[in-house]
């Protein structure tokens, strides 16, 4: 038995399938080294993260695979689900030992489990950038949290990059405590050390925009005039909105008293 650990990186993780390969020891599990348990049983190899090793196991898929099914494989990795380093390591494998591509064998788990994960990841990735909102500081930044089911931030800042590519602003993950974050320039991911008990709060009424408050109303407001009762359906509204997203959205907030 192979227990592999490697960094928690994409590129780590291809480097484990470098050295797989390299010693002819596929691995029993693969586990980011900080989260690994110590066994008695089998050997214990530690990947150290090689970029060119990495490089070159992608370049091999690049080969291979369509761009489609190079997304849905980076997107199982931002899926973050348990045991998604074995699919992506089995898919990886059943790659590179057929002669035909492998991109419709469902037949195979770790297809069937690699096409499923990415549409997961495509979904919240699209719904994350529906309901994002944005509170502005007291000195221009826009700010905005959120705590998507999988690690979607770096799917999403290319479209606010295009969106808002005229104001600074920060999206801040509160489940994986790191943010991106955007200078007018380019997008940076960063690190950024909140208080647990302030990850999900809301900006506190002295470092809010001093119209802040004022816009989010309006919002409200607006929200409250096309909202036809009428017409409401509430299955079809959660379908389209589940009740999870209403945390991120102004128009979901208690309206304040005036």
């Amino acid at each position: 038995m192979h227990f592999y650990t490697y960094d928690g990186s994409f590129e780590g993780l291809l480097t484990v399938v470098f050295e797989a390969f390299e010693r002819k020891a596929w691995p029993t599990s693969i586990e980011p080294e900080h989260l690994a348990q110590p066994s008695m049983f089998g050997e214990h190899i530690a990947v150290v993260t090689d970029e060119e090793k990495a490089g070159r196991v992608w370049q091999g898929l690049q080969k291979k695979l369509s761009i489609n099914a190079q997304q849905a494989l980076y997107h199982t990795y931002l899926w973050e689900q348990a045991g998604f380093e074995q699919t992506i390591f089995d898919y990886i494998k059943l790659v590179f030992s057929s002669t035909q591509s492998i991109e419709g064998h469902y037949t195979a788990p770790c297809v069937l489990q690699v096409q499923q994960a990415a549409k997961q990841v495509h979904r919240e990735k699209h719904r994350m950038e529906a309901f994002v909102r944005f509170q502005k500081t007291a000195d221009g930044l826009y700010y905005a949290t959120i705590s998507p089911d999988f690690n979607v931030l770096p799917l999403i800042v290319r479209h606010f990059e295009k969106r808002y590519a005229d104001q600074r602003w920060v999206i801040y993950d509160t489940n994986r405590r790191y943010g991106a974050y955007y200078d007018l320039s380019q997008v940076a991911l960063v690190n950024l050390e909140v208080p647990p008990h302030q990850r999900s709060m809301p900006l506190a009424p002295e470092a809010r925009d001093a119209q802040e408050d004022s816009y989010q109303q309006l919002w409200q407001v607006y929200f409250s005039s096309v909202n036809i009762p009428e017409r409401k359906n509430p299955k079809l509204h959660l379908r389209h909105m589940p009740k999870r997203y209403w945390k991120y959205l102004s128009e979901k907030q208690p309206r304040a008293l005036r």
